[in-house]
């Protein structure tokens, strides 16, 4: 009986472990450094307030730093599910959709209807950049 107990853990062991989804950088190719609504070069690339940066876990800008809880994936459009942690302790949780453009920029738009254009930067140099002024 301790033997067909152990047997059958195993066994949805394994089955957990196959069918956990497994995310490569392919699966969320969105994650850099951008920049809203401006192309994101010379003193754009400087400015904290419209830097946007996306993780596999966060979106830091701002206006707000989201953990993503949840993720999908439809072609190019990504949708997310946010806990947003906002100025004055305020926690918000809500849903954006990120859509991939030809040009390596994305278009954002969240359940609010609140869109803006976010340029991809080069590297991680606008990054760096605001990292080295903030200390």
């Amino acid at each position: 009986m301790l033997n067909t107990i152990v047997r059958g853990a195993a066994i949805l062991a394994v089955l957990a472990a196959a069918l956990t989804p497994v995310f490569s950088d392919d699966d969320f190719p969105i994650v850099g450094t951008y920049t809203k609504d401006e192309a994101c070069k010379g003193d754009t690339a400087r400015r904290e307030d419209l830097l946007v940066k996306i993780t596999r876990q966060n979106v830091e800008s701002s206006m707000a730093s989201c953990t993503i809880l949840n993720r999908r994936r439809d072609g190019r459009a990504f949708q997310v599910h946010l806990e947003c942690r906002m100025p004055g302790d305020l926690t918000i949780m809500g849903d954006a959709t990120f859509i991939q453009r030809d040009d390596n920029a994305l278009d954002f738009d969240d359940q609010d209807h609140t869109s803006a254009v976010l340029h991809k930067c080069a590297g991680n140099s606008a990054a760096a950049d605001v990292e080295s002024h903030r200390r």
